[in-house]
């Protein structure tokens, strides 16, 4: 059985004030491909399917007939769990209608599948809180899938019940809750999976960085699984919530972090993005390969000191989205900012850094001669803090500023 594993496709997010949703729409499409390409049997969406609890309508769109497509008209299973940025109750909400189409929507810890529901690709053999029981008409044996979505201290007490102690209560609740299913329902004559989305550790290992600007999940130690709680049944933990692919397990028991389909942050500039094809068999350790991603914009960030040099690399690099650095020994004016911006479309931030930009010591510090104007004073405060004159540009900003602050003073 040959298992596709994705995670975290934030659909609607923005790059500050630039959309990505036709980046998003291109990645999803070459997912599909994958998955019909290497004639994938079942899908794993491992949580974070928007990237607010309100995504604008192209996302939800664009989620809806992403997994349709995948489902391959029914016949494939598409397991889809809710992340932290996603609204539980959104993602619950079309289960019915998506049952009808081979999607199976979990949104709570405690969610429990109808098995009533059937299509011409597999059929729901048993469910409860958490699990599900797939059969695939190809395949003798089932697919069980523990499905956890995201869940703090608060909500694991409210859906699976645990009156322990705080630091202990994520992975206490967890390994009982996992075990227990693991115990009811996977034995070796079917496969046996984990979809899950948390922040999850190696117990004494290294502690993974998440991604900048995610809602962080790990606050202290007391949001944090260790990957000692999946019962030892597990033979593939799908993990959502990671940006950057990760393994976490043994080679007989991968846990993986499939990672997101594109670069969300300029701290994943230059990261590979992934999914992943496990192929796996009852009471055999699963093997698995990563697929490469190449849809959506690279995300650079690039260092210049000369604006012509800038202008260059950007006229030779439209594909990608760029956080800018321009090094000088005076401000940019406002022609050099026009031209780097009509030279690409994908300017996201461009930061100023001005050579030997520091304030005066306190000992070369003087008393301001209030005698004079107030664009003296200006002239006079911008020479002590920052060692220079300020140019054209910033005085017309100042004298336009004046003047209005002339024409409508302020009323006692």
């Amino acid at each position: 059985m040959r298992i596709l594993h994705t995670a975290d496709w934030h659909l609607g997010k923005r790059l500050d004030f630039f959309s990505r949703i036709q980046e998003q729409q291109d990645v999803l499409n070459e997912i599909c491909e994958v998955a019909d390409r290497e004639a994938v049997d079942a899908v794993v969406v491992a949580g974070d399917l928007f990237d607010t609890f309100n995504p604008p309508v192209e996302a939800i769109e664009l989620l809806y007939l992403t997994l349709k497509r995948l489902t391959n008209h029914g016949r494939r299973p598409v397991i889809a769990i809710a992340g932290n940025h996603d609204s539980a109750d959104r993602i619950d909400a079309p289960d019915p209608l998506a049952r009808a189409c081979g999607i199976l929507f979990v949104g709570y810890p405690d969610a429990q599948l109808s098995t009533s529901a059937t299509t011409d690709g597999f059929r729901i053999l048993r469910a409860d809180k958490g699990f599900v029981e797939l059969l695939l008409p190809k395949f003798p044996y089932p697919l069980r899938v523990l499905t956890t979505p995201y869940a703090n201290e608060i909500r694991l007490k409210q859906y699976l019940g645990n009156d322990d102690d705080r630091d202990n209560r994520l992975n206490e609740t967890l390994a009982s809750h996992w075990q227990s299913l693991a115990d009811n329902y996977c034995d070796d004559e079917g496969v046996n999976i984990l979809v899950t989305h948390l922040y999850m550790m190696k117990r004494g290992g290294e502690v993974l960085e998440e991604p900048e600007g995610e809602k962080p999940l790990k606050i202290g130690n007391a949001e944090l699984i260790y990957t000692d709680t999946i019962p030892p049944q597990i033979q593939y933990t799908a993990l959502g919530h990671l940006h950057r692919h990760h393994q976490l397990g043994t080679s007989d028991a991968p846990v993986v972090y499939s990672g997101s389909p594109l670069a969300y942050s300029f701290s994943e500039a230059g990261q590979e993005k992934k999914v992943i094809l496990v192929d796996i068999e009852p009471a055999t350790p699963p093997s698995y390969q990563t697929h490469t991603l190449h849809g959506g914009r690279l995300l650079m960030r690039k260092r210049f000191e000369e604006v012509q040099s800038a202008v260059d690399w950007l006229e030779a690099n439209p594909n990608t989205l760029v956080e800018l650095t321009m090094v000088s020994d005076s401000f940019m004016s406002t022609e050099s900012l026009k031209r780097l911006r009509e030279a690409h479309d994908g300017i996201i931030h461009i930061i100023p850094v001005v050579r030997h930009l520091q304030q005066s010591s306190s000992s070369n510090k003087t008393m301001a001669d209030l005698e004079k104007d107030v664009e003296s004073l200006f002239v006079d405060y911008f020479q002590s803090r920052y060692q220079q004159q300020p140019n054209e540009e910033l005085l017309a900003i100042f004298r336009e500023i004046n003047a209005e602050m002339d024409e409508n003073p302020r009323q006692s």
